[in-house]
């Protein structure tokens, strides 16, 4: 069998994790794995061409116990003359303040503590001493929990404008613990790891020793599951996207869906589709299970011509004739319906997404950005409002004056977005432009622009 060293050196160049040049900024608690960690560094930052630094994080939820783990990594940093910085931040009161899980607050504080140390650092690279155990309890957990992705930990991740790097996935607790026997690197325990009251702790407990009884290989078998299922992953959701290109509109809160060609699309990359729409909303922030992704399919796969589906965080999913719409629900319904105005050199938000602005300078650079105004054609000031019943318009290039309505129609304009898009008159009520959609005769050359920025 390779060498502890060997081993993760095989691995860090397999997953090409370090390259000469990088500062490596490791986190460590003062136990067993992340003090391997940074004595694996320190040893080979030369072999490497590396510069490294230590981070540690005292979330005080240990009193002076979690105080003395923090003096325990400074000094063996100072010994050693490696950079070091601590943060203290009391994850009890952030889990009160948001309201999140006592283990979320910790993880919440202290990466953000760890981002703030790596653009003050310049540093590109994060190590945390993730191991092998640590995959199989993951991929285990979010199996139970019902994640909608079961890919485990990556060796690798995009974090604070660099990365994340795993280097220790390749090798078990066990091994590790032997590696610090062998070099005589000291640790400190955490005792709160010996309590069943957090999740991890009861897969770690109960599952991973049956596990490994079952087959002492399991955690590299998981290991490479793992990394075949992120490959497997990515590829499939790069096809998602080639499928589902020309049949969405993303906006800045919503997206809208064309229902009959969606249901042509093969089963598995509908479910990544989905995925793909929810993480742009939800900016990938809240947690959504496959179950969310089932029930939008389900919806989406009915024969009923509308319906309509509550998701975390206010989303909402309706199904509206052909098309499907996926939005948050803000509870400003009556504010959107309510008109703007604007006079020369006004700037205006739209409810719901852009920027309306009347300026006297500059050229329209794209056909529906702007309209040009003519003071002596159109009475001030210049109203944005949502569509209302009877509406028409006279189109540029034809005679006589068309329905909004049957604009829209004829446009291919989702449904559920129709209700949305500004419509723009002047103040006698003379519909102008739709913007995005058609302009009228009305539009003349100028003195004024009136310029739509979309978000």
């Amino acid at each position: 069998m390779q060498s502890f060293e060997k081993q993760v050196k095989t691995f860090i160049h397999t997953h090409k994790l370090i390259q000469p040049g990088d500062h490596i900024v490791a986190a460590v608690s003062g136990g067993s794995d992340s003090m391997a960690l940074l004595h694996f560094l320190y040893e080979n930052q030369k072999e490497m061409s590396i510069s490294i630094s230590a981070i540690h994080v005292d979330h005080m939820l240990r009193g002076n116990e979690s105080y003395e783990d923090l003096l325990f990594v400074e000094s063996f940093c100072q010994e050693r003359n490696i950079l070091f910085k601590a943060g203290q931040v009391d994850a009890s009161a952030e889990s009160i303040k948001t309201g999140a899980g006592i283990q979320e607050a910790a993880r919440n504080v202290r990466y953000s503590f760890f981002e703030q140390v790596m653009k003050e650092y310049g540093a590109a690279k994060l190590a945390t001493a993730h191991h092998a155990d640590d995959q199989i309890e993951t991929v285990f957990m979010q199996l139970t929990r019902g994640s909608h992705t079961y890919t485990g930990i990556p060796s690798e991740r995009s974090f604070a404008g660099g990365s994340i790097i795993r280097p220790f996935l390749t090798v078990t607790k066990e091994n590790i613990l032997t590696y610090c026997v062998s070099n005589n690197i000291q640790y400190r325990d955490d005792p709160s790891n010996e309590k069943n009251d957090y999740t991890r702790n009861r897969f770690r407990h109960d599952l991973l020793p049956f596990i490994k009884k079952e087959n002492k290989k399991a955690p590299f078998h998981v290991q490479r599951f793992s990394e075949e299922r992120r490959e497997d992953e990515e590829y499939l959701t790069a096809l998602a996207w080639q499928e589902i290109e020309n049949m969405t509109m993303w906006k800045h809160r919503h997206v809208s869906l064309k229902t009959d060609p969606f249901k042509t699309v093969p089963m598995p990359l509908q479910r990544r589709a989905i995925h793909l729409i929810l993480n742009y909303l939800y900016h990938g922030k809240t947690a959504f299970s496959f179950l969310h992704i089932q029930h939008t399919l389900q919806l989406l796969q009915s024969s009923a011509p509308s319906g309509k589906l509550n998701l975390p965080s206010s989303l909402t999913v309706q199904k509206i004739g052909d098309d499907c719409l996926f939005s948050f629900e803000t509870g400003e319904s009556e504010k959107k319906n309510e008109p703007l105005f604007l006079y020369p050199g006004d700037v205006v938000q739209w409810p719901s997404g852009g920027t309306f602005i009347v300026q006297t300078e500059g050229e329209c650079s794209a056909e529906l950005a702007c309209f040009k105004l003519d003071s002596d054609h159109i009475r001030w000031p210049i109203c944005i409002r949502t569509r209302q019943k009877g509406d028409k318009i006279q189109l540029k290039g034809m005679s006589g004056s068309k329905k909004l309505a049957r604009l829209f129609i004829d446009e291919k304009i989702p449904l559920a977005y129709r209700d949305a898009l500004p419509v723009v008159t002047d103040a006698d009520g003379t519909l102008l432009w739709v913007p995005g959609v058609r302009k009228s005769i009305h539009e003349q050359s100028g003195p004024f622009l009136l310029i739509y920025g979309e978000e």
